[in-house]
């Protein structure tokens, strides 16, 4: 068991950061003994014992225990220690120790030890910064873009892990990945333009012309776009009057062909409500433009259509986050379109700020979606975990990691197609690396003409597909994470056993596993945790399955 000494002004954060690390935890108890107490720099151990002690701090007041250290703080807005090749950011100070320092965690700037070791009756790990802040500023402020692609939370959460393994300290914990996979997809579609004849000249139709005619040959030029596209795009604009009399097929309704391309793989829909609303200005002052020329009863056959095949429909939300009351309307609204009771939201152009999942909370919305980057792709949380917003009472949070938009618009990333692929590959593979989800967003009109990024997206799928992956919708996703932060930890014989509610998954989720790491470093034993949460303490062998770092 863990024992937490810290300011009780945190205890959100460290509730949350322990529910992502789900390890058996609680707030230090006086004249208890722990095999591991975790501690601020403001704790007192006076009275409390333990094994090892590991102490997060980023000020130059050493505790008794550490006064022999010499100490350098850096102080700027973002600084980063090196730990086993990944460089961390670390947003608060960082303080470096030249006694009894331990090398595995280096300042990157100075390579000095940013941790030490003091063995004795109990052995004393400390680290230079303070975790719990660093959780709090990444749950709430998030990433800067020029940190989008680390999973920053995921490798503190893996620093705390092997400091307690590595010292030879028995762990247990429910991974963030079901039985049997190395991560988990989800495939989301914010639905903006479902057709093109809703648009009569406005700006929208003058952008499609001036990217159809002007920029597609500058994107063929760059590499960004294949030359049989461009033609394409041409025919396009031939066909576009023949589309508004009702005598040509619409090229922008294209949801049918998510389907073909994702064949049995289930992915989310975020519908807009209401048509002409552009909701109240946010952080990005749009005016009319954040306005839809459709609401969901436009588009009621589709969506019930999309149902039909298995697929989550969700808000693609306009006010409500920030207002509960209007949030709520817009629910009502794709509730009465698809008869979908329980839904996600996703906020048109992400908007989102600090009241939003108090706001969303209140709507009566099952998570959300919405933090993301609209100018990059990555991690702005830094996690590949399902969590649960500071604010909130109960929404979770699915956090957004690539869009389409993010890799090819000029005044984002404008990447080619090769380009994209690398830095798309490049997240799949840090997510598969710390578990997780992926979460991406293909709008509906990019597999269509002008943008014509469907090559890139069936790429995507294909990468996935290469994987062992668990790809499902938004919804069963959250409902899966939701599980896991359910199961609790008893202490039967001094043996933490968790306990997970009999029928808590439903029978097409896959399950949870127990990993007991035995305290040697040199690997861990993965155990389906339905066997454990019935009282089975050491199931059969045949029931493990061993892996080794």
């Amino acid at each position: 068991m863990i024992g937490v000494v810290a300011d009780k002004s945190r205890i959100a954060v460290i509730r949350e950061f322990f529910e992502l690390f789900k390890t058996p935890w609680e707030s230090c108890e006086p004249q208890k003994h722990y095999d591991v107490l975790v501690c601020d720099e403001t704790c007192n151990l006076e009275g409390v014992t333990a094994g090892l002690i590991v102490i997060f701090r980023k000020s130059d007041v050493h505790s008794t225990s550490a006064r022999a250290m010499d100490s350098r703080s850096s102080r700027d807005d973002c600084h980063y220690v090196l730990y086993q090749g990944a460089r961390i950011p670390i947003y608060g100070g960082v303080t470096t120790f030249s006694a009894n320092g331990i090398s595995s965690i280096q300042e990157a700037g100075s390579l000095q030890p940013a941790a030490y070791r003091e063995d004795g009756a109990q052995t004393i790990l400390g680290v230079g910064y303070d975790l719990f802040s660093e959780i709090e500023t990444l749950l709430t402020t998030g990433q800067p873009a020029c940190n989008a692609s680390l999973p920053t939370l995921e490798w503190h959460i893996r620093i705390l892990r092997e400091l307690i393994v590595r010292s030879g300290v028995r762990l247990i914990e429910i991974p963030s990945v079901p039985e049997g996979v190395r991560m988990i997809a989800c495939l989301t579609h914010d639905i903006d333009h479902p057709a093109i004849r809703l648009h009569h000249c406005d700006r929208t139709v003058l952008g499609f012309l001036y990217r159809a005619l002007v920029r597609s040959p500058i994107r063929s030029l760059q590499g960004q776009m294949l030359i049989r596209n461009m033609l394409d795009n041409w025919l396009a604009v031939l066909k576009l009057p023949l589309v508004w009399l009702g005598m040509a097929d619409d090229f922008w309704r294209r949801l049918d062909g998510y389907l073909e391309y994702e064949q049995d793989m289930q992915s989310t829909f975020f519908v807009i409500p209401f048509k002409g609303d552009p909701g109240k200005p946010g952080h990005r002052q749009a005016g009319k433009r954040r306005a839809a020329a459709y609401g969901a009863r436009d588009i009621e056959t589709e969506l019930r259509e999309l149902v039909s095949a298995g697929c989550e429909v969700g808000l693609h939300g306009l006010d409500a986050w920030h207002d509960p009351v209007k949030g709520r309307r817009e629910l009502d609204e794709i509730r009465r379109v698809t008869g979908i009771q329980e839904l996600g939201v996703r906020m048109h152009w992400l908007y989102f700020d600090s009241g939003t999942p108090d706001s969303l909370d209140l709507a009566g919305a099952e998570y959300d979606s919405t933090v993301g980057y609209n100018e990059t792709i990555g991690f702005r949380s830094g996690t590949t975990q399902v969590y649960k917003p500071l604010g909130a009472t109960r929404l979770l949070e699915l956090p957004l990691h690539i869009m389409d938009t993010a890799l090819f618009f000029p005044a984002h990333l404008h990447l080619t197609p090769d380009g994209a692929d690398r830095r798309i590959n490049e997240i799949l593979n840090r997510v598969e690396e710390c578990g997780g989800i992926v979460t991406i967003n293909w709008h509906d009109r990019s597999i269509a003409a002008e943008r014509h990024w469907e090559q890139t997206y069936i790429r995507i799928l294909d990468n996935i597909r290469s994987r062992n992956v668990w790809t499902a919708s938004a919804r069963d996703i959250v409902r899966w994470f939701r599980v896991r932060r359910s199961v609790r930890f008893e202490t039967i014989d001094g043996v933490e056993v968790p306990r997970l509610e009999e029928n808590a998954l439903p029978g097409e989720m896959p399950g949870l596993l127990l990993r007991v790491h035995s305290g040697s470093g040199s690997g861990w034993t993965d155990v389906p945790l339905a066997n454990c949460s019935k009282g089975n303490h050491a199931p059969n062998a045949a029931e493990k399955h061993v892996f080794v770092n």
